[in-house]
């Protein structure tokens, strides 16, 4: 059995989409008051040990009793928020992310998750899903949910659509042995270039829409300005109740805009990795990518653009999960001066500048092509010769 996440484009009704709004305001608060509430714990006394979940869960209900309204909410999401802000903290001290942080209501992107207690989320014939504390509400996906669901979370997009995740159970769905084995090398110009010397293109999906993105953002930008002056105005004259930028409908369609634009991009480009990934692993036996900080790279500013649209943490992410799904071999390698020792002699001709794309090793005469060498290496390196 495999744990696998499914998602579903819900369509709540007017009176749960406001159970939602504060559902997710609820957790909000949670998250901010027990984020207090540890850092000054820690600011008065340093050497206090560290509340986990379970000490965390306990203060609920003092908290309930003080702020009524958490009683509203969904009981496990509160929990959930607790489990989150924990692992948050643990992945600080691990040094491997920064100090938590306070969470605002500006935010766009709304979500929360519920843990299944009792069979209290279930599927509801081919195109409805009960949840807790929402009823049933109706969803659109290409397959219906499994009866086992562990836990679902909900989320609104900045475009004010609702989706939930539902974690659930499945058998393992191993793809037909084809015996192939290959490394990858990671690029800019093209997206993967293999061992095998076939290349995966990429695609500059936040060029395709640059122009009406940009037309957009300056109307959204203007529209703004406008907004604030006469919000001064209004000061200005003393008009009894002062407007917020939210009241101008103008700002919310432009704002609207885009976000439409920007989800677009990021839908594209998501569908377009989800097909090459499972291309490969369907293809290929055991392969071979390395691993690239892509965090470092991006320090470079004439190519982080183009080096974050290629979007090589989340091809990682895919590959590496779908290997798992599927039976598949996936390995990871340290990419130092892949692209500079020879593959056939193993001869290191030293570092290059970007602009060299090919190069003949002077100790055996070999011609390379440098993305197909640095894959070859990374396919050495995780599988051998």
């Amino acid at each position: 059995m495999v744990t696998k996440g499914l998602k579903l484009r819900i369509y709540p009704n007017k009176q749960q989409r406001q159970q939602l709004a504060q559902n997710f305001g609820c957790v909000r608060f949670v998250w901010n008051q027990m984020l207090a509430m540890l850092n000054e714990r820690q600011e008065n006394n340093p050497k206090a040990s560290f509340l986990h979940i379970y000490e965390l869960n306990n203060l609920l209900p003092q908290l309930k009793k003080e702020h009524p309204f958490l009683k509203d909410a969904e009981s496990t999401s509160l929990q959930m928020v607790n489990k989150y802000l924990t692992d948050a903290f643990i992945a600080f001290f691990k040094k491997e992310k920064k100090h938590p942080k306070f969470k605002a209501k500006r935010f766009f992107r709304q979500s929360y998750t519920s843990k299944c207690v009792n069979g209290n989320i279930q599927p509801v014939g081919h195109h409805g899903i009960r949840l807790p504390k929402l009823g049933i509400l109706r969803f659109k996906a290409g397959q219906r949910p499994p009866e086992t669901i562990k836990q679902v979370s909900l989320s609104r997009t900045p475009t004010g659509k609702y989706f939930a995740v539902l974690t659930v159970e499945g058998e393992n769905q191993a793809f037909p042995k084809t015996g192939q084995t290959v490394g990858y090398d990671l690029g800019v110009k093209d997206l993967l270039v293999g061992s095998d010397v076939q290349r995966q293109g990429t695609c500059r999906h936040d060029k395709l829409l640059a122009h009406k993105l940009r037309l957009w953002q300056q109307t959204l930008a203007r529209r703004q300005r406008l907004a604030k002056k006469a919000i001064a105005w209004d000061h200005h004259q003393k008009v009894p109740v002062p407007r917020t930028l939210a009241d101008f409908k103008n700002v919310a369609k432009a704002r609207l805009q885009v976000a439409l634009i920007h989800e677009k991009i990021a839908n594209q480009r998501a569908d377009k990795l989800h097909k090459l990934t499972t291309q490969l692993v369907k293809t290929y036996d055991r392969i071979a990518l390395e691993n690239l900080k892509t965090k470092n790279l991006l320090r470079n500013h004439t190519l982080a653009r183009a080096i974050a649209n290629q979007a090589w943490g989340e091809l990682r992410r895919q590959l590496t999960y779908k290997c798992a799904w599927y039976g598949k071999e996936l390995k990871l390698v340290n990419p130092y001066k892949t692209s500079q020792i020879c593959s056939t002699c193993g001869h290191d001709d030293g570092k290059k500048v970007l602009a060299i794309r090919e190069w003949t090793c002077p100790q055996c005469g070999t011609h390379h092509d440098r993305d197909v060498n640095a894959a070859i290496n990374i396919k050495q390196l995780a599988f051998g010769r």
